[in-house]
């Protein structure tokens, strides 16, 4: 898995995905549980980072276009 910060939207959506089922399995101690959320909580974070980044791109590019919204 690449570092977090270096993902695409589409590795980070998979990461994501295999973060929620590995909790979802129930044979994770304690430490690694946490461990593996607070990996999904910053994976989350460059989620949401990319996809602003996204949308303003699409608004600066709408304006550019004579188009007032999205």
């Amino acid at each position: 898995m690449a570092e977090i910060n270096e993902m695409t939207i589409e590795e980070a959506f998979k990461a994501l995905d295999e973060i929620l089922e590995d909790l979802d399995s129930d044979q994770n101690g304690l430490e690694e549980t946490f461990a593996k959320y607070q990996k999904g909580l910053e994976v989350v974070k460059l989620l949401k980072n990319k996809i602003d980044g996204i949308e303003k791109k699409l608004i600066v590019l709408e304006s550019e276009n004579g188009e007032e919204n999205v």
